[in-house]
């Protein structure tokens, strides 16, 4: 099977992380790795650079992945677990996309197989979508 990119969903909260993985999946099923890192392992608000490492792990399935955040801090704990990762983490990237659009168009770019930079590109590029008229 050819390999896709992945997606890490990070958000500090548990269920709105796996709210997201479950929405994206509905739209690709389960060809692409789709991976939540929601909340701190105490089951509280926050991020853990720890497990949003270890899901980056698990989502990779060779073409890289692209993680998605809710917030500011998520971004810093995103830094920090790339810095844990070391050169593993060259075939990761930082989207600057919204979390649930940018998780649902990445997920269709990844599953039609499109790399690691254009999965990137379509999860960014959701910010922009039409606003709907009033």
């Amino acid at each position: 099977m050819e390999q896709l990119v992945g997606l890490v969903i990070v958000s500090h909260s548990a269920q709105i992380a796996a709210g997201t993985v479950e929405l994206a999946r509905q739209m690709v099923g389960d060809d692409v790795r789709i991976e939540a890192a929601g909340g701190l392992p105490d089951g509280s608000l926050g991020t853990d650079a720890a497990s949003i490492m270890e899901a980056i792990v698990a989502a990779d399935a060779g073409a890289g992945v692209v993680v998605l955040v809710d917030l500011g801090s998520a971004v810093l704990a995103t830094q920090t677990a790339f810095e844990l990762m070391g050169d593993a983490a060259s075939r990761v990237r930082l989207s600057r996309g919204p979390l649930v659009e940018g998780a649902v168009v990445a997920a269709v770019q990844a599953s039609v197989g499109d790399d690691l930079a254009a999965v990137l590109a379509a999860a960014e590029e959701a910010a922009s979508l039409p606003k709907i008229p009033e």
